[in-house]
């Protein structure tokens, strides 16, 4: 299809969708591909769990590690316990890049193999370090294989599902990831409060040796990547439009993660409820994720750009509605944390295939970009919800922080596509002007492309 290039204004012929590949799984008997799908599933299951468990369990992980500094500041003990979700992000962010690149002629399927080892080995460090030093150290080595993992997964889903469905296939790798923050954060934490924060760990660990095995068992192998260079998938990196995207998701989910991160405590000290509600709140929370997963995906395949437009007033709202009602009771408090992490769940696969369009062919460095970008929102989060909290505002001020944050993103995701649209409408006027050929409409050059 010829359209009108998103960086040059110049026309271009290219596809709608980057390819996914479908002619490799094209045999592929329905129960074995729901049995790949699944595979691919449960490692974004263990993912979940061990991304999202420790902010439920931030407080034993304080008491068990900083026990001096709990003992005289808690609250400062708490928000210096926030650097292992931290380090978890940033293993996130530097992993993804530096990963897609090093793994450019992998085949798809090496490459999750790859990255399902990977994080049992960081999760399996993550539950047997002594000291809180180590113990972050871990974390970060956890979280480097992340949005690789993530990115592939994506693509690979894709693919297994058929074409135009490239959301939905988004959604679905994101799916185990969504559960996990259903049934399996609240049951690891409620494990972790009964035996302690290692023993989740060394479960989760348990989880990515399983993926591992179903993942050689079910995935349909891929001949590795001939011809493809590094030079090639950087070239993605020189366009303006895909740093957009990755500034809008690191501000404008960051809100998100001030809150999430110290979600135990909102639950205790803002809400007064006790410890055993935590649990019940993180359920909550999951079955919004959940909903909103499958909700953004469908909503993506229909049109992006709309997905992004409305899903981002409706997240806003929902930070606001939960700021108001917070300390009113445990049953506000969790109908409004359903409603934040429902909201922000529809814009992820939005966000997702956005930056895969805009990567092109730089398909598995795109994707992965995108689980980079939230994991700079997830430290920058957990950093600022920790600082309002370590100078005294107290256990309510993540939340405006957060919508300060939601608020500046929904601003960029605007600005952007309007810029967009004028500039497609300019190039357009121009060529035509000029009687050049080109097919195509305006919404092929915004990112309904």
């Amino acid at each position: 299809m010829t359209t009108i290039d998103d960086q040059t204004g110049t026309a271009v012929t290219r596809s709608a969708e980057p390819s996914t590949r479908t002619g490799v799984h094209a045999a592929l008997t329905p129960a074995r591909r729901r049995l790949a799908l699944l595979a691919i599933a449960l490692g974004g299951f263990g993912i979940g769990g061990s991304e999202f468990v420790s902010m439920g369990l931030l407080p034993g992980i304080a008491d068990s590690l900083l026990p001096g500094l709990m003992a005289t500041d808690p609250e400062r003990g708490i928000a210096h316990a926030g650097v292992a979700i931290s380090a978890y992000a940033l293993g996130v962010v530097v992993g993804a890049p530096v990963l897609a690149l090093l793994s450019v002629r992998w085949s798809r399927t090496s490459m999750i193999v790859a990255m399902a080892g990977a994080l049992a080995v960081g999760t399996l460090l993550s539950g047997i370090m002594p000291t809180f030093e180590l113990t972050v150290a871990a974390r970060f080595l956890a979280g480097i294989p992340h949005g690789a993992y993530f990115g592939v997964a994506s693509l690979l889903a894709a693919s297994l599902m058929g074409p135009g469905n490239q959301g939905k296939g988004v959604a679905f790798a994101l799916s185990g990831l969504t559960v996990a923050n259903l049934a399996g954060v609240p049951v690891l934490t409620a494990v972790g409060q009964a035996l302690g924060w290692r023993a989740v760990y060394l479960l989760l660990t348990l989880v990515f040796v399983l993926t591992v095995v179903a993942l050689l068992r079910t995935v349909p192998r891929e001949a590795r990547v001939e011809g493809r260079r590094m030079v090639d998938e950087l070239a993605a990196l020189r366009r303006l439009q895909l740093w957009i995207i990755i500034g809008i998701a690191a501000i404008g989910f960051a809100g998100a993660f001030a809150v999430f991160s110290y979600i135990a405590d909102i639950t205790t000290r803002v809400t007064g409820a006790p410890a055993a509600a935590v649990p019940w709140v993180l359920v909550a929370a999951g079955l919004g994720m959940t909903i909103g997963n499958l909700v953004g995906g469908a909503g993506t395949d229909r049109s992006l750009e709309k997905t992004l437009l409305i899903g981002f007033p409706l997240y806003i709202a929902s930070l606001v509605g939960l700021f108001l009602v917070a300390h009113t009771s445990l049953t506000a408090l969790i109908v409004g944390f359903f409603l934040v992490n429902l909201t922000n769940s529809v814009l992820n696969p939005a966000m997702q295939t956005w930056l895969i369009r805009v990567a092109r062919r730089s398909e598995v460095l795109g994707a992965s970009l995108n689980h980079a970008a939230f994991n700079v929102a997830n430290a920058l989060g957990a950093a600022l919800g920790g600082a309002v909290i370590a100078a005294g505002f107290g256990y309510q001020a993540p939340m405006v922080v957060s919508i300060v944050l939601s608020v500046l993103g929904f601003v960029m995701v605007s600005g952007t596509l309007v810029a967009l649209r004028v500039r497609a409408r300019r190039t357009l006027r121009t060529l035509r002007e000029n009687e050049l050929p080109v097919t195509g409409s305006i919404p092929a050059v915004t990112v309904d492309a």
